[in-house]
């Protein structure tokens, strides 16, 4: 089992996971419908949180208790999750230029920059990843080990991260047909049609793991809500579309979580892995870990590590990724096409039908 779901606060915690699926792809279509609605969500929006963000730093560095004790401060000032966001979002503005011809998008060799911030975003991600196993490495040997992150979370790090990273990796050469990149007709969507089911399978289940990994009480919403919420769209209204429902969903999740992180952490929505073993059958939350200063401490807590879903996910990752690459290079050769220069998904049913969107 994967996640511990059940007792007086299940029904809750299903409630919240339905509420950030929702919301998710509302504000997917918010910004992706209209030019101000993209401008309002993924320019103003931000500008405004960053001022927000440098004024926490500020009264932080002078020991001012209103920041030092605010939640984005306690809870989600970690490297990770800044990187995260503005990543995602600069990926944002360049589809937005790229979808209404701004600047740079109605230049022809900006089209692979759709390739290039989706490939930082999962170097980023990779980079976590090895630096989640090296803690583990270092805490418990070649079998793993529990260390704290900077956000008071307890991580059990081990070999499934380097082989999570290891299937990161692949997915980037994954991505193909960097250059066919269009707008749609109707002007609303940035797609990439050669971006089909094969890539948003690895994708999804590599992403899975990395959350499952690596911010385990966060990953019922950031590994399970959002990432169905951009898969669901492009495969019931939006073919074609995925990569900029991907980022779109990822900046709108990044902002809500990082000014409202007790949300996940905390009842009656937080949601626990099967990683700590005994967490809820002893009645400790997400939040009374982030108050559990030593490996003593958790196990007087009635908590053990049971890493073996996270070896599995990691596992079934990297075989998605290698059958997915190994598709890729099997059409790359019959056609004799650089999968990366030219799109190799021609004639398959996902590519015809975002293909035959384009303006």
């Amino acid at each position: 089992m994967l996640f511990q779901l059940y007792g007086d606060t299940a029904l809750w915690q299903i409630l919240g996971w339905i509420l950030v699926f929702v919301g998710l792809i509302v504000m997917n279509e918010i910004g992706r419908r209209t030019v101000k609605g993209g401008i309002a969500v993924f320019v103003v929006l931000p500008l405004a949180l960053t001022a927000y963000f440098i004024a926490i730093k500020i009264g932080a560095m002078a020991h001012a208790s209103w920041a030092l004790n605010n939640p984005t401060h306690v809870y989600m000032n970690g490297w990770f999750h800044y990187a995260k966001l503005y990543a995602a979002d600069i990926g944002c503005v360049g589809f937005l230029m790229l979808k209404y011809q701004w600047g740079l998008g109605k230049k022809e060799w900006f089209k692979p920059w759709p390739f290039i911030i989706v490939a930082i975003n999962i170097l980023i991600a990779v980079a976590s990843d090895f630096e989640s196993a090296y803690n583990g490495f270092v805490a418990g040997g070649m079998a793993g080990g529990w260390w704290k992150s900077t956000e008071d979370v307890w991580l059990y790090g081990g070999w499934w991260n380097v082989v999570n990273g290891i299937a990161g990796l692949l997915n980037i050469l994954c991505m193909t047909g960097w250059w066919g990149i269009y707008t749609s007709k109707k002007k609303d969507d940035m797609l990439w049609p050669d971006m089909t089911i094969w890539f948003i399978l690895a994708y999804d289940i590599w992403n899975f793991t990395y959350t499952y990994c690596n911010l385990p009480t966060h990953t019922w919403y950031c590994g399970v809500a959002l990432l169905l919420a951009p898969t669901f769209a492009n495969a019931f209204w939006n073919k074609g579309g995925w990569i900029q429902n991907r980022a779109n969903t990822l900046a709108v999740w990044c902002m809500f979580a990082q000014v409202f992180p007790l949300f996940q952490i905390t009842k009656p929505f937080s949601v626990l892995p099967s990683l700590y073993k005994g967490a809820v059958a002893h009645g400790v939350t997400a939040f009374d870990m982030t108050k559990i200063n030593s490996i003593k401490a958790l196990t007087e807590a009635g908590i053990t590590a049971n890493p073996t879903a996270q070896g599995v996910v990691a596992l079934l990752a990297l075989a998605m990724n290698v059958i997915t690459l190994a598709v890729i290079f099997k059409r790359a050769k019959q056609q004799h096409t650089n999968p990366y220069t030219h799109e190799i998904f021609t004639g398959t049913r996902d590519f015809e039908e975002a293909i035959a969107r384009k303006a």
